[in-house]
């Protein structure tokens, strides 16, 4: 079983967080990524479900951790390379200063419900906006959605800055992948000051894709481990990048110093080698460069 979660809350000493986390993940053999900060935790670990729900068991029983939304997902710990544990100053890093920016501050919530009946009946000043990055949505999105064209959820304050016009006097409808990034997105947005009302999808694509598989989610939910996508319907949105058939298939590059993650199907994919394009597939060939001998999802930050 593979847990998500995550919690905006004031953790004055996160070293000591992070002692007794170790401690009990090492104790039951979890894998995956810990990272906690000041405003709170944000995590996603992998393991055998006996032992994950005695995590969840200790986590409820903490003062700080009760009441935490757990989502779960088919998978195990092999999903992760290992266990990590880190402390950083934001638990999704959108740069704008938490103390600045909470999720105090964030847009109103819905439940799966909730936002289902407002995208069923939506007012004409609707604008549904995707909270996350530009290659996540090339395989699943809510329909009509913008995404802004951004690589890192860092540049997200920069798209808002430069196209606040695009939200004056609008009702906008905010998701992400598991709800953690529009917390303090939807805060950004109305702290601008320029939206009629700003909405957030609570437990993101997560939550409303297993109540609402056929809904208005359309395609493929990316996640930030070995996973890569968890599908929530059998829309394809996205093609092959060499053939431009229909597919929905995350590969990276065999190329290591490279890297690249790109959309292909399996055929391509045999027949490039496993290369992005033809320069890595010369370097690939010719045995100049080392080869990547395991995927690991490139894309390092839990973003959710």
């Amino acid at each position: 079983m593979i847990i998500l979660f995550y919690k905006y809350i004031n953790i004055e000493n996160p070293k000591n967080i992070l002692r007794w986390l170790t401690v009990i993940c090492n104790q039951l053999g979890l894998k995956g990524r810990l990272i906690l900060a000041n405003e709170g935790i944000n995590g996603t670990l992998g393991g055998q479900e006996n032992l994950l729900k005695r995590y969840i068991q200790l986590m409820n029983e903490h003062p700080l951790f009760g009441g935490i939304d757990f989502k779960t997902s088919d998978g195990d710990e092999n999903y992760f390379p290992r266990l990590r544990i880190v402390i950083k100053e934001e638990i999704t890093r959108m740069g704008v200063d938490p103390k600045k920016i909470t999720a105090l501050q964030g847009g109103k919530h819905l439940t799966p419900k909730e936002a289902h009946e407002l995208l069923q009946n939506p007012p004409e000043n609707l604008i549904i906006l995707d909270g996350r990055n530009e290659y996540e949505a090339r395989i699943g999105k809510f329909k009509n959605a913008i995404v802004p064209p951004i690589n890192i959820f860092r540049e997200f304050p920069e798209y808002i800055d430069k196209n606040q016009e695009l939200f004056r006097d609008k009702k906008v409808f905010m998701y992400c992948t598991g709800g953690i990034r529009c917390e303090r997105a939807s805060a950004y947005l109305k702290s601008k000051n320029v939206a009629e009302e700003v909405y957030q999808l609570e437990g993101g694509i997560h939550r409303y894709g297993e109540q609402y598989p056929d809904g208005f989610f359309r395609g493929k939910n990316y996640v930030f481990d070995d996973r890569i996508a968890v599908t929530i319907n059998n829309d394809i949105l996205s093609n092959c990048l060499f053939c431009d058939t229909k597919c929905a298939d995350f590969t990276n590059c065999i190329n290591a110093k490279c890297n690249e993650q790109y959309i292909c199907c399996s055929s391509c994919i045999e027949k490039s080698m496993n290369c992005c394009n033809k320069t890595c597939y010369n370097l690939v060939k010719e045995k100049q460069v080392p080869i990547r001998i395991k995927f690991r999802n490139q894309n390092k930050e839990i973003n959710k």
